[in-house]
């Protein structure tokens, strides 16, 4: 299996694998946000979204980041197109530029990797 890598930015930086290839990251917009399974809990909205391709033209999932106004925290997940089968999955949130101890989720998963949540970065 073919594994890939991609790096979503939003102050908050998560990495994820599904066993395709990945498109750009996009902003949220109603159907990603749709689309979002609600895992990181009440309060979180979707900022940025990254789909995963097994071809060019084959979307198998998304990569969710989302974030709480209320406690001023990130949240990641990756969310399959089609539960059924276990397959490797992965999400890694980390906060940028003061990162350090990502949090991350990797293993056999039928639906979704995650979520996995840090605070945001403090000003200096």
């Amino acid at each position: 299996m073919k594994l890939s890598r991609r790096t979503t930015t939003a102050a908050a930086l998560a990495v994820l694998a599904l066993g395709g290839t990945l498109a750009a990251t996009t902003p949220a917009s109603a159907a990603t946000t749709a689309a979002y399974n609600g895992a990181c809990g009440p309060g979180y909205r979707v900022t940025a979204s990254t789909p995963i391709k097994s071809s060019p033209s084959t979307t198998i999932g998304t990569t969710y980041v989302t974030y709480n106004v209320g406690n001023q925290g990130f949240c990641a997940v990756t969310v399959r197109n089609n539960p059924g089968t276990r397959m490797f999955m992965e999400v890694t949130l980390d906060t940028w530029p003061t990162g350090g101890n990502a949090a991350r989720d990797y293993e056999s998963f039928t639906t979704y990797a995650g979520p996995m949540y840090k605070d945001a970065p403090k000003a200096a």
